[in-house]
């Protein structure tokens, strides 16, 4: 059954994980997605462990569903092939700087110009009409900027980086809903057009959902900061032979997790009545339950609390993951064969649609340039077209 974009092209001009892992969304959802890349191809292909050279572990986990087409788009033949390409999709996505695309002769008004229904969508650092619009940016320059690093040290002690790639993958989330939602203005109206996604911005706004706090008002009623994440005892809790996370966060579930563990007084403690009141006394808060906590066993507390709403789980490790009941009952999990690499895990696509369910297993991770003929043999290209395109260096194809 296809997916719910069955039948939209995407051509993407992306690298590292933001514009890959966005595209690889839209493709697990049944978009054709072609992968323009040059000729040494996209440089997470040799990031992380790998069987082959050019298929490395962060490649193969943000490019499968893809085809792969190799084009020097510095050169003239090349450019032409693009937007011979543009012609035919419905989306076109890159995570290069502005002035980059405007160099190479692939901005918004040239691709327009050849194809007026097409949504065009840069991914980068920041607005291009802000100040710093010609900057580049990687996730952990974001980090930094858009206040993630300095929310450590107000826990830690010490500006840190979480050890995850936020900011690519939140604005890569951001990029496929933005994109999604021109596709459906496109139907209304009948018009593409060009979105901007940048990172700085994005993130931005992702923090001070929570941490605009005090700042909401103007002037001020206080500082920033969600109170109850800035305390440095918020953490999972030990136990008697390990650590548990439980959260009783609103007042059905602070009195249950009272009753459970035996500790009705403290129901009517004035710092723990309400969630107003745990929250401005939240390193008592989780002091408390800490003390609690270090009383039983995690399987024990687990027990105890399952058959009540209170969110309660095991702290898995990484490798924990991959065989976490849930997960494996859900299928979440799959076990792919790919032609050069073997045997390879990958996630399934966390949202489940009844009718129009998507399918992490289309396509494999291509190679690259392995579907070069193939994606320009589509377009109507000549084999001596096709050739020399290659003799020149222009195009690359798998093999050749």
């Amino acid at each position: 059954m296809p997916g719910p974009l069955s039948g939209v092209r995407v051509v993407e001009l992306t690298s590292v994980v933001l514009g890959p892992w966005a595209c690889q969304i839209l493709a697990d959802m049944g978009a054709d997605v072609i992968k323009i890349e040059p000729p040494n191809g996209d440089s997470n292909r040799q990031l992380g462990l790998a069987r082959h050279t050019g298929m490395a572990a962060l490649y193969l986990t943000c490019n499968r569903n893809k085809r792969s087409v190799v084009l020097d788009v510095k050169q003239p033949a090349a450019r032409e092939a693009v937007l011979d390409l543009v012609r035919t999709a419905d989306v076109f996505i890159h995570n290069n700087r502005p002035q980059v695309m405007t160099k190479l002769g692939l901005d918004y008004a040239a691709l327009e110009a050849v194809n007026p229904m097409l949504i065009y969508c840069g991914s980068y650092g920041y607005a291009k009409r802000g100040p710093y619009g010609s900057k580049g940016a990687l996730d952990d320059s974001i980090q930094s900027i858009a206040g993630v690093a300095m929310l450590n040290k107000l826990v830690l002690g010490e500006p840190r980086y979480l050890p995850t790639i936020i900011a690519d993958k939140t604005t890569a989330i951001t990029v496929v809903y933005g994109v999604l939602a021109a596709l459906f203005a496109r139907e209304r109206n009948g018009h593409g057009q060009e979105l901007e996604v940048p990172m700085f911005e994005t993130m931005v706004s992702y923090v001070m959902a929570e941490h605009l706090w005090g700042m909401t008002f103007e002037p001020p009623l206080g500082p920033p900061g969600y109170v109850r994440l800035m305390s440095i005892h918020r953490r999972p809790y030990r136990t008697k032979d390990g650590y548990v996370a439980i959260l009783p966060y609103m007042n059905a579930h602070w009195d249950t997790f009272c009753d459970v563990t035996g500790h009705a007084e403290l129901k009517d403690d004035p710092r723990f009545r309400t969630m107003g009141d745990r929250t401005r006394n939240i390193d008592d808060t989780y002091d408390i339950t800490a003390q609690i906590m270090a009383t039983r066993t995690t399987q024990e507390w687990l027990d105890l609390f399952a058959p009540t709403s209170v969110p309660i789980n095991r702290v898995n490790t990484l490798e924990d993951l991959a065989a976490d009941p849930h997960l494996v009952a859900t299928g979440f999990w799959k076990t792919l064969d790919h032609p050069t690499e073997g045997q390879l895990r990958t996630t399934a696509f966390p949202v489940n649609f009844s009718g129009t369910p998507a399918d992490v297993t289309r396509r494999h991770a291509p190679r690259l340039g392995e579907n070069t003929r193939e994606v320009l043999e589509e377009l109507g290209y000549a084999s001596e077209r096709i050739e020399s395109l290659l003799a020149s260096g222009a195009a690359l194809s798998a093999g050749d």
